[in-house]
């Protein structure tokens, strides 16, 4: 795996890290909130992990880590988006099926957040954008502390009652291009009642990215989410 964070002035190789899901920092400040963000090829995760930045960045100091297979695309375009200064946009190339690097060996991802909070301390809030994958996709939470599912209608509206580990476990399942449906012939009534049927009492959103403020109900899921993780820093 290659991260594209540079080495020190000495050249010696970064640190590497091991996981850990302490809520603090070694000087016992609490560290950022990480949150995975996973989901298949093309749902939307990149244009998410975007939205999520303009929208929050005014409030809280905001890093993003990206995985692609062979490439750092998804960080280049969030760079050219410029949603975040380009030092607070990171990388990785998994080499690998996604799912690897955010759940089995999740060494380059947790050595990519811990770099970024080292260098850009304090940070509030690191969004951890897998590469896209299947329907088993979830975070080790080695990794993150919470994690967002996306899906989209244009994938057809039998995807919630397929199920799956990230369907049914996430803690925020998104359900996304919603202004589609009516041209893929996906009933949003239909796939609201599989999502509820396989979640429970798990949350779900059904928005469209492209709509004005598309991302409210997500960014304020992560808000929520912000502010109870402070408060826990607060109560320690």
């Amino acid at each position: 795996m290659h991260l594209d964070h540079s080495t020190d002035t000495t050249g010696t190789m970064p640190h590497r890290h091991t996981h850990s899901a302490d809520p603090n920092r070694p000087d016992g400040t609490r560290r950022a909130l990480r949150v995975g963000l996973g989901g298949p090829v093309g749902s939307g995760k990149t244009a998410t992990v975007a939205a999520l930045c303009r929208a929050l960045r005014d409030h809280w100091s905001i890093a993003a880590v990206t995985n692609d297979i062979y490439t750092r695309e998804d960080a280049e375009y969030l760079r050219r988006e410029a949603v975040l200064p380009p030092e607070r946009i990171s990388a990785v190339e998994t080499g690998a099926c996604p799912h690897t690097a955010i759940r089995d060996d999740i060494s380059a991802n947790l050595e990519a957040v811990e770099h970024l909070e080292e260098t850009l301390a304090p940070l509030d809030l690191v969004l951890v954008e897998s590469g896209g994958d299947n329907l088993t996709a979830t975070f080790s939470k080695g990794l993150v502390d919470v994690q967002i599912f996306i899906i989209d209608v244009s994938s057809g509206d039998d995807i919630p009652r397929k199920g799956g580990p990230g369907i049914t476990t996430a803690d925020l399942l998104v359900v996304n291009k919603t202004d589609l449906a009516p041209y893929v012939g996906a009933d949003l009534a239909t796939m609201a009642a599989d999502a509820k049927r396989q979640r429970g009492d798990l949350p779900v959103v059904f928005t469209s990215l492209t709509a004005d403020d598309g991302v409210r109900d997500i960014a304020d899921w992560v808000t929520g989410h912000l502010t109870e993780w402070r408060a826990g820093a607060a109560a320690a």
